[in-house]
């Protein structure tokens, strides 16, 4: 019989107002958990967020940290908007929304 091991799930509420100069202190938070979860992924809620492109920019920051950390992203409800925007900018297939 064999066990599939789990992959550790590391929660992070994105709360708004969002700007530009929050983005790297918020990298390096996210980076921070990921690092102690060694994997896994990281599910934001970003019900708080304007989506934007500062959200967007956002989540592909955190989507690169992730990658950096053997881990994906993955948001809860996301709005149309944030699928429209993805879209936009060619992300739709880099962040799972």
């Amino acid at each position: 019989m064999s066990c599939m091991a789990r992959s550790p799930i590391v929660q992070a509420q994105i709360r708004g107002p969002l700007a530009r100069s929050d983005l790297p202190g918020l990298y390096a938070r996210v980076c921070a958990l990921l690092a102690e979860a060694a994997g896994g992924v990281l599910l934001c809620d970003i019900s708080e967020v304007a989506i934007d492109a500062v959200a967007v920019e956002a989540l592909a920051r955190l989507q690169l940290g992730a990658r950096r950390h053997r881990a994906r992203v993955r948001i809860n409800n996301p709005p149309d908007e944030l699928h429209e925007l993805l879209e936009l900018f060619g992300l739709a297939g880099v962040i799972a929304a």
